[in-house]
């Protein structure tokens, strides 16, 4: 396995080798953690170093270490004196000089090894200490590696101390790996580099076990260390490092001191043994690893009786977490106080934004809820379905809301049973469910409305007018938007009033007309209010209100204030559908390898809902057709899938034009006109002007007759009235390429204009549409037609795609993963994903090789 991060180091010791060469001899202090490398440093240098003499030799972890045991070891390797003093038991002077003899000896250089020496007996230490005073004129160097998390005796410290003032000592404490190298280790495994970090700390061993048991599995190998580990332990530090790990991440002092009735004596000899770390106010283990390694080895009875003990202190205390107190009352099995404590900790999860521990603990609620107690299991139901659908997790979220609207049901709570409902709509919606979305959003209007009116009513109201706008009642819409709206003002409610105003300038910008003043109203009442759902639908709203208006660079700007706010929020339903949305507006303004990998990463994620696969599955295919790859079919089909099953005519229209766009350009105009005819049929008063303006263009392309464009932005008048010219301007001006490039191709016929567009569309590699662009040149009688890029320029090396290109020459130049996402504008995650990819296509294992091999094809100079 390749040694990362260690090259500094390497570096480092070749320096101190080539200066004992000279005859300035150097003994290398080389120290770090359990686990942290430091023999495979050595070993990896020994592998690098030629022509030098070895010597090893390790101390041991006995009860009763060898004296002078690294001597022993080397004096079997040299024979010799040293061998013939060991073997009749010579006095410590005369084995301490001949081993300084074999140490200068005729050799260029000799490399003397001694490992471990936070195990070292007495007499081992005295050797250091003599050796390290006459080593700076002598061709040697000396490495001696030792645990800086063991337990030493004072003898181990007043060496450090002594051999740190001599002028042949140097120091080297090597550090924990990056996230970089840990994402390399793991390779193309689905494994998260920031949890790995988070457990390991960058700990190679740990990491690597980690990965090879494939994490979140305990490696047994850790496992065997850390007993190993208790096991030199006195009793009393064992059982309350045991306790320390039922405690978890941070220890409280005097929590811990409580539970074991210990005094801090005890604790400060659980520090010294370098499991546990020592923070201003509390403890904490060095390896969250290290610590799961230790709660798993406690017995279950001992492991319950903490766990009991801990909840006492911490409810007599009364000011705990309700979080960790049903976390101690699930392991002491008190199923009382877990059913007090765990929906408490939910709601107050829910409160802080941290969604996806809102879910566990409401689970643990509901593992152990009173099954009698119909109105208490609701409300938990109703609580997870709300997080569910904050996580982008529907299907769990509408089993959680049936079961609730059941027991409502059964309770005759009708209030309940119609926010419930309300609820599900939203959920089915999520699922590109349309029709039972729409059912569920009417029966919950129909139940609320004979009650009196409250929130719920109003969000109902809502719920209803989605409905209503996408079957085309439109003006029933904004009736219902304006009920809700003056419901929650008169109710005091702006959770409604903010989700009333979001649709009412959703609705807006579908007519055409500027909705985004009411969507800002929105989003500054949700802010002011910390409503972070309504903030988070009124960003995402203000990003597609300004792509389906075209404005770009604001869509840009709502985007990134926005993903951040759904980021630090954890409302990962919100920011899929703001990223689905980014590829939309990159892939308008022509920087479609951006588009490409943002929908492969989208749709690569686990579980993602199907409303927010619709956007990448079109926008992947859209991409794809156009540059005649294979598998936009498919990607295009499964995007028609969804769009139906929403029943949003805004969703069907785009997915139609695509199809229609690809039908011309694989030569099959006629299929291309039936397909715009029905999909305008079919749009026309239901969409946005934009979208009914790209049907109506193509059907005018097409040959079809055209209705009346007043409405229809400026592009697509100018085209079907036939100033061409006009319309590839304005398209120029909203900077997106293709669609001045395709206008020129279909409505002109000067030379000029074609070769220009043809050149535009080769850029872009849009080599289908391209290839239609020369057939019609071809029809209308040009003659000399570029053939566009050479076969032996566009064949990518080694089949490597444009942007694992790009990604091969950074790496070559010796970037980690964050800097080529933010030199390539992509996350890291993508980034991950191409080094694994162009590591697999050109054959090799590793970074460093990769660069290599750049070199020889020539990427890396076009970095």
């Amino acid at each position: 396995m390749e040694l990362f991060e260690r090259s500094l180091f390497l570096d480092a010791l070749a320096e101190y080798a080539a200066e004992a060469r000279h005859g300035s001899g150097r003994l290398v202090l080389v120290s770090g953690e359990s686990g942290i490398g430091r023999t495979a440093l050595v070993e990896a240098f020994q592998t690098q170093l030629h022509g030098a003499r070895w010597l090893w030799g390790a101390c041991d972890g006995l009860l009763t270490p060898r004296p002078l045991g690294p001597l022993f070891d080397i004096a079997a390797q040299v024979g010799g004196r040293l061998a013939e003093l060991c073997g009749r038991g010579a006095a410590r002077d005369e084995l301490f000089g001949a081993f300084l003899v074999e140490l200068d000896s005729l050799a260029p250089l000799t490399v003397a090894v001694i490992e471990d020496v936070h195990w070292a007996d007495e007499a081992t230490i005295d050797l250091l200490q003599f050796t390290g005073r006459r080593l700076s004129r002598m061709k040697a160097l000396v490495l001696v590696t030792y645990r800086d998390d063991e337990p030493g005796d004072d003898r181990l410290r007043l060496l450090l101390g002594d051999l740190a003032v001599q002028r042949a000592t140097r120091r080297m404490a090597l550090p924990p790996l990056s996230g970089d190298a840990m994402r390399a280790l793991a390779g193309q495994r689905d494994m998260d580099a920031a949890d790995l970090c988070r457990v390991t700390g960058g700990n190679p061993f740990l990491v690597c076990e980690a990965i090879e048991a494939g994490w979140p599995a305990i490696p047994l190998a850790v496992r065997d260390v850390v007993s190993a580990r208790l096991a030199r332990l006195n009793a009393p530090v064992r059982e309350a490092l045991q306790a320390a790990a039922v405690i978890e991440a941070s220890i409280d002092r005097e929590l811990l001191a409580s539970v074991l009735d210990g005094s801090a004596a005890l604790l400060d000899e659980c520090v010294g043994t370098g499991l546990l770390v020592a923070e201003a106010r509390s403890l904490r283990f060095r390896h969250e690893l290290v610590r799961m390694a230790v709660e798993e080895g406690t017995g279950p009875q001992r492991k319950a009786e903490l766990h009991a003990r801990l909840l006492a202190a911490l409810q007599d205390a009364g000011q705990a977490d309700p979080a960790v107190l049903a976390r101690h009352a699930e392991g002491a099995g008190d199923v009382a106080a877990i059913r007090r404590h765990a929906p408490q900790a939910a709601r107050r999860s829910a409160a802080l934004g941290t969604h996806r521990e809102a879910v566990a603990q409401y689970q643990q609620a509901l593992r152990h809820a009173d099954p009698a107690d119909r109105a208490v299991l609701a409300g938990l139901h109703e609580g997870l379905a709300a997080e569910c659908a904050l996580l982008d997790r529907p299907e769990e979220g509408e089993a959680a809301l049936r079961t609730a609207l059941q027991h409502r049901r059964e309770l005759g709570d009708n209030l309940r049973a119609g926010q419930d409902l309300s609820l599900l709509s939203d959920t089915l919606w999520q699922q590109c469910r349309g029709e039972e979305s729409d059912g569920s959003a009417g029966e919950s209007l129909w139940v609320l409305q004979s009650l009196p009116p409250g929130p719920e009513l109003a969000v109902a109201h809502l719920g209803a007018a989605r409905s209503m706008w996408d079957t085309g009642r439109r003006e029933e819409a904004i009736g219902a938007v304006a009920q809700a709206l003056e419901l929650g003002r008169r109710l005091g409610r702006n959770d409604v009033v903010s989700r009333a105003l979001t649709m009412k300038g959703i609705f807006l910008a579908d007519t055409g007309q500027d909705g985004i003043g009411s969507l800002e109203q929105a989003l500054q009442l949700a802010l002011e209010a910390r409503m972070d759902p309504q903030a988070s639908d009124a960003y995402a709203s203000l990003q597609d209100n300004c792509i389906n208006a075209q404005k770009l660079d604001e869509a840009q700007r709502y985007y990134g204030a926005g993903l951040a706010f759904c980021e630090r929020r954890e409302l990962p339903a919100a920011a899929l559908r703001m990223r689905g949305a980014q590829a939309g507006t990159l892939l308008l303004l022509g920087r479609w390898d951006e588009a490409a990998d943002l929908c492969t990463e989208l749709l690569a994620i686990p579980g993602v809902s199907p409303s927010n696969q619709l956007s990448p599955l079109r926008i992947l295919g859209t991409i794809r057709g156009r540059r005649g790859e294979p598998g936009h079919d498919e990607l295009l089909d499964k995007a028609s899938t969804l769009a139906a099953g929403t029943v949003s005519p805004k969703q069907l229209a785009q997915v139609q034009t695509v199809r229609t766009e690809l039908l011309w350009v694989s030569g099959q105009p006629d299929l291309a006109r039936q397909q715009a005819a029905e999909a305008y049929q079919q749009a026309l008063g239901q969409v946005d002007p934009w979208r009914l303006g790209s049907l109506a263009a193509w059907l005018w392309r097409l040959g079809a007759v055209v209705g009346p464009q007043a409405g229809l932005p400026e592009p697509y008048v100018l085209e079907i009235g036939g100033d061409w010219q006009g319309a590839v301007a304005a398209w120029e001006r909203l900077g997106r390429s293709y669609d001045a490039a395709l206008t020129r191709i279909i409505s002109s016929q000067d030379e000029v204009g074609l070769r220009t567009a043809l050149a535009a569309l080769d850029d872009l590699g849009a080599r289908a549409t391209a290839a239609a662009a020369r057939r019609r040149m071809k029809e209308i009688g040009m003659t000399s037609i570029p053939r566009g890029p050479r076969a032996a320029t566009r064949a990518a090396p080694a089949g490597l795609t444009a942007r694992e290109q790009e990604v091969l020459a950074l790496l070559s130049r010796g970037l980690p993963n964050k800097e080529i996402s933010r030199q390539l504008f992509i996350s890291q995650r993508t980034v991950h994903h191409h080094v694994s990819s162009v590591l697999s296509k050109i054959g090799v294992a590793t970074r460093t090789a990769a660069a290599r091999e750049a070199a020889r094809m020539g990427i890396g100079a076009q970095a």
